[in-house]
């Protein structure tokens, strides 16, 4: 009786970077001619034809049983606040049609801190209690060399699929991303996927193709990625990434807030964030809501964004701004309405006289009795000049004279 082969199953594990993996399909997107996102079905069934190739086994026997990905995220709250929460949503339901357990942790000001090490103590952990044939990377950071040894210590094989492109920035800047040759040098199977899909040798595999979502697909059946199943959340991180030919679109200010804010679009319910430093010829501080503004849309690594805002129709709120005077024109308003009121209560008011003066302007009490006296005695002085004197006084003064004439003979 003859006995069938062995037909051991080849258990795959696969860890997300989501960040990198995020950053490469937007480079696909919008930088690279083929103009399409990744697909994570078709990143799979990828694996398992390199897995199965490399091990020499039957593509069969060959299955992802694991698949994690790895990102900072917002909280729920400022999710809403920035209305990226249902973007959110819709791609956690792509990869949980997948399979893919999601592991995220707070994104802070200062973007994605610990996900890297949480990747790699669930990568190792996992590995040991469910004994992984292939462990498959999709990351390009260094800082997974020490996860790598580690895992390597337990006979397990590993496969790094990893990526290397040229780009230029909204600001002229020359930016690559490249895969690190040490993280390649650990592995037992580095993959350069840019080589594999530049290769015109391979330009008619389906392999390849599928590695990308056909234009048909649509976002429905859990195989690819569309536009909104991507988070566009608050960049903390450049570089933004421009569409070549990119068209200006109209919107108007929505929103503004520390530094940033999101703008109206054309498509209902749907907001689009900028950053002040890609404002042209306007300052952040002088723009209002409701103002009229062209953009040109564009990604970072957090989604989609406005780049090169420039305000066209300043139609803001700038009217309902506190108006600002200085203490004469204070005074002015005050003497106008002071006139007003007095006309209104048909009351006599002298609009040449100062009715309302500055406290410092306000003479002395002691100042105005001394002025009072003085005015009073020269008053009653020009009364005695001015007074006929009497018989008597006249006789007493002829007397008094007299007096005088003796002394100057």
């Amino acid at each position: 009786m003859l006995q069938a082969p062995e037909t051991k199953l080849t258990r795959i594990g696969v860890f997300y970077d989501g960040n990198f993996f995020y950053h490469v399909s937007n480079y696909y997107k919008y930088v690279h001619p083929r103009r399409a996102r990744l697909s994570v079905a078709g990143i799979h069934e990828f694996i398992k034809s390199q897995v199965a190739e490399s091990e020499g086994v039957d593509p069969r026997y060959c299955q992802v049983v694991d698949a994690h990905y790895f990102r900072g995220r917002l909280g729920a709250q400022e999710a809403e606040q920035r209305q990226v929460l249902m973007s959110e949503r819709v791609f956690d339901e792509i990869l949980m049609r997948e399979g893919i357990v999601t592991h995220y942790l707070p994104l802070g000001a200062r973007g994605e801190k610990g996900i890297d090490v949480w990747l790699a103590l669930e990568a190792f952990e996992l590995t040991v209690l469910k004994h992984f044939n292939v462990v498959v990377l999709i990351a390009g950071d260094g800082d997974y060399v020490p996860l790598i040894r580690k895992i390597n210590t337990l006979g397990t094989r590993i496969m790094v699929l990893g990526w290397d492109f040229e780009y230029t920035d909204n600001q002229n800047n020359k930016r690559r991303t490249v895969t690190s040759v040490n993280l390649l040098d650990q592995v037992t199977y580095p993959i350069l996927m840019h080589t594999l899909i530049d290769d015109k040798t391979r330009r008619n595999d389906p392999v390849v193709h599928n590695l990308f979502v056909r234009p048909d697909s649509g976002s429905n059946g859990g195989s690819a990625y569309s536009r909104s199943e991507f988070p566009a959340e608050v960049p903390t991180v450049e570089p933004w990434e421009k569409p070549p030919q990119a068209e200006k679109r109209r919107g108007t200010i929505q929103s503004l807030k520390d530094g940033y804010g999101f703008i109206r679009t054309d498509t209902p319910g749907k907001n689009m964030f900028f950053h002040r430093t890609n404002l042209l010829d306007v300052e952040f501080d002088d723009l209002c809501e409701y103002d009229e503004v062209e953009y040109i849309p564009g990604m970072n690594d957090r989604g989609e964004c406005a780049l090169d805002v420039t305000r066209v129709a300043a139609v803001g709120n700038a009217d309902r701004k506190p108006k600002i005077f200085d203490i004469e024109d204070e005074l002015e308003e005050e003497r106008r309405r002071q006139i007003e009121a007095a006309k209104a209560q048909g009351l006599d008011f002298d609009d040449e006289e100062d009715s309302y003066q500055d406290q410092d302007q306000t003479p002395d009490q002691d100042e105005i009795q001394e002025k009072d006296e003085i005015q009073e005695k020269d008053e009653i002085q020009e009364e005695d000049e001015d007074r006929q004197p009497t018989e008597e006084e006249e006789q007493r003064n002829f007397s008094h004279a007299s007096s005088f004439s003796i002394y100057e003979d």
